[in-house]
């Protein structure tokens, strides 16, 4: 056994946790959530022989390591059943699947501890950003801060609202040392004129967690919405959206969530739901018996849902949060982070690598995002891809010009231990 695994495996503790339950369904027989091998109670098992199991949930080549669920999340296998089954009953009885959405709603909605006419699907986290911003009542010169590591999903939006509606874009240099540094340095930039504060709960970059409840409060002080783009945070970690302090929020189901692609979440708290116009309407969006002649909106999220959407990938989505809840949501984090914290200790006795994700428990996840002073990122990226078979991605954004490994609940020790030797052997080489 190396010194590196040997390392890891003595620090991951195992702990004593009751069996776990099984999923309950999202409704109709199609969405029941099973699994066609059933994970192990975690206390019968080994901490390694348990996230082997859970691994064996997914669809993964074996010929692949996959560390880039900050880009996509594959989907486990229940949830491509749930999909698969909805998918071809709906094809069979020619049914919309209206019905299956209610259910949909309150597992998501449970799961994130607000109330289902709070939710609305959307097709991914910058649809959620996009109906927030285009959706606020926002005049010319009115200002609208963020962090610069925001993924263009977040910053897009805002940037489309400049070019529309005259709005500013300011913004703040993420901290990866101090809690309330991120809090200051928005703070230093709140003028009379602004309106919107939005963060990444965790940036797509690096991988820092801002201090979401903390922007919050600053923001509720002086009277400003407050968005988060939580497309790297929902189903990295738990947590309320009550607690985050924010007035909406963004996320993608087809990330950390696990669901399948083109599907997402968007948050509008219910006390504020009449600031946000939609920007788009449908048949849904408003009360058909009003018609012709008026739009009434329906007095839910729902509103900022337009026209047909596609049931067996929303009922998927629930899915996917109750596959989450089956193998334990605080036992995904704290292996998703126990592996990038091992990454980031190992990776900083190398000589010439900089870790640029924080090192502080506090301000960071399962994301690890590195550079080296011998290989250029792209050339790493590639080498680990094309050479090594490791899918990571390649971080240009800000000229950070570094290499971002996502750590999630399907990764092993053993990736990890691969990856480091990997990255030694392309150091090598060079």
């Amino acid at each position: 056994m190396s010194l590196d695994r040997r390392r890891f495996l003595q620090g991951l503790g195992a702990g004593t946790l009751a069996a776990l339950t099984g999923c309950k369904t999202t409704g109709a027989p199609a969405a029941a959530v099973s699994t066609s091998t059933p994970l192990p109670a975690y206390a019968d098992v080994s901490d390694a022989a348990y996230w082997s199991a859970v691994r064996d949930q997914y669809l993964l080549d074996p010929a692949l390591t996959y560390l880039n669920t900050g880009g996509l999340g594959p989907a486990a296998k229940p949830v491509l059943d749930v999909y698969t089954r909805t998918m071809l009953e709906q094809q069979r009885q020619g049914a919309h699947g209206h019905e299956l959405f209610h259910d949909a709603r309150e597992t998501v909605a449970e799961s994130f501890g607000v109330t289902a006419d709070e939710i609305a699907f959307a097709r991914n986290a910058t649809e959620g950003n996009s109906t927030i911003a285009a959706g606020l009542k926002l005049a010319p010169g009115d200002e609208v801060i963020f962090e610069s590591h925001a993924h263009p999903g977040g910053s897009f939006p805002w940037y489309n609202q400049a070019n529309v509606r005259g709005v500013v874009v300011k913004l703040f240099e993420p901290d990866p040392e101090s809690v309330e540094g991120n809090v200051a340095r928005i703070r230093a930039l709140i003028t009379p004129r602004t309106k919107v504060i939005q963060i990444s709960h965790v940036t797509a970059p690096t991988g820092i967690v801002l201090p979401a409840a903390e922007i919050g409060r600053l923001a509720h002080a002086h009277g400003i919405w407050f968005h988060i783009d939580g497309a790297q945070s929902a189903g990295m970690f738990p947590f309320g959206l009550r607690e985050l302090e924010c007035d909406s929020y963004a996320t993608s189901g087809h990330k950390w969530m696990g669901g399948p692609h083109e599907t997402g979440v968007l948050f509008i708290r219910k006390e504020r739901l009449h600031e946000v116009m939609p920007s788009e309407t449908g048949s849904y969006s408003g009360i058909l018996d009003q018609l012709p002649g008026d739009l009434q909106y329906v007095p839910t999220a729902q509103r900022h849902e337009a026209g047909t959407r596609n049931a067996a990938s929303v009922v998927s989505l629930a899915a996917a949060v109750e596959f989450h809840h089956q193998v334990g949501r605080e036992r995904i984090a704290a292996h998703g982070r126990e592996l990038a914290v091992f990454l980031a200790d190992e990776l900083r006795r190398m000589p010439g690598i900089t870790v640029l994700t924080p090192a502080r428990p506090e301000l960071r996840g399962s994301i690890t995002s590195f550079r080296s002073d011998h290989v250029r990122y792209d050339e790493l990226f590639g080498r680990l891809m094309g050479d090594h078979h490791f899918r990571c991605r390649p971080v240009s954004e800000q000229h950070l010009d570094c290499v971002r490994v996502s750590t999630h609940l399907f990764n092993t020790a053993d990736d990890c231990v691969r990856l480091l030797d990997a990255i030694r052997t392309v150091i090598r080489q060079a």
